[in-house]
């Protein structure tokens, strides 16, 4: 696989950054993972942190080097950062659980696999136009396609999530085969609740996404203004011609089996703690390509 890639998370006018992102990949497989902590309740940064790593963790047991179902992957996995999310709240005594919305996507081959809970997005976008996108589960948008009529009640509401003592709903779908060129975005709602889909999908389609990206956040941070939520935005680029002279262009031709890179970390629970900035970024990337140089010295 080749691909281009690049993910920005700022905090905006919120007191601390409840998201979280990353993505892992072995030589046949990628992942791509989002999760917003919901305000609100307890703790939503360790909501979002329990989900990356168990999706991380059980991805990297399964990938040997590829998924062998991804769909049925997908859902056991959410199910599993849920159930972790709810032992997590149980050992601490908490009366209130945290709750995390969550988006993460699996590329194979050429096709793109992904699901969703709540109302963090992805995007895919192809020759400047909107492919497709996830659909919130809020009461908005499930009344938008018609899947439910409401009345009296504040339909931006989410009905589920991450964490929530109900068994979360949640939406799979794909795979959708990748051309050359096409863009997957995913992102927290301080994104898509600044910028409209077609802003979005404009300003992704103008540059590559090491570009796209900083600019879409800085209008969305613009946007929301002084209370503006925490934006964060994870986005790739599918087998860019460039792939080998950007510096966040990731190629697993060299990788070995067995061999797993990974920008989740382990840590960052902390409540109140820094910005995924673009420093803690770089290492990550840093880290890959030295696990890449690594399984290609032996291989030869």
């Amino acid at each position: 696989m080749k691909f281009s890639v690049f993910q920005v998370s700022r905090r905006g006018g919120r007191e601390k950054n409840e998201d979280r992102m990353g993505y892992c990949y072995t030589r046949e497989s990628g992942l791509f993972v989002l999760a917003d902590g919901m305000g609100g309740h307890p703790e939503g940064e360790v909501a979002a942190q329990l989900a990356l790593q168990t999706i991380s963790a059980l991805y990297q047991r399964e990938a040997r080097p590829l998924i062998e179902d991804t769909t049925e992957f997908l859902s056991s996995a959410l199910m599993a950062a849920h159930h972790q999310i709810i032992r997590y709240a149980s050992e601490k005594g908490m009366l209130d659980t945290p709750r995390t919305t969550l988006v993460a996507c699996i590329l194979q081959g050429s096709g793109a696999t992904w699901v969703h809970c709540g109302d963090s997005r992805l995007y895919v976008v192809r020759d400047g136009e909107m492919l497709t996108r996830t659909r919130d589960h809020s009461y908005l948008e499930q009344q938008s396609a018609g899947v439910i009529k409401l009345e009296r009640i504040n339909r931006n509401i989410l009905f589920t999530c991450l964490g929530s003592p109900t068994k979360p709903v949640f939406d799979v779908a794909g795979p959708v085969v990748l051309q050359q060129g096409d863009k997957l975005l995913l992102c927290s709602d301080g994104l898509w609740g600044s910028l409209s889909d077609a802003e979005i999908v404009r300003q992704l389609s103008a540059k590559g996404v090491s570009d796209a990206v900083p600019d879409l956040v800085e209008s969305a941070l613009k946007a929301g203004g002084d209370h503006s939520d925490n934006v964060t935005v994870l986005a790739m680029e599918w087998e860019t011609p460039d792939v080998f002279e950007s510096t966040r262009g990731v190629s697993t031709d060299s990788i070995m089996d067995g061999v797993f890179a990974s920008t989740i970390q382990a840590g960052g629970l902390e409540a109140g703690g820094d910005d995924l900035d673009e420093a803690a970024i770089e290492r990550s990337i840093a880290e890959i390509n030295e696990a890449i140089r690594r399984s290609a010295a032996r291989k030869v």
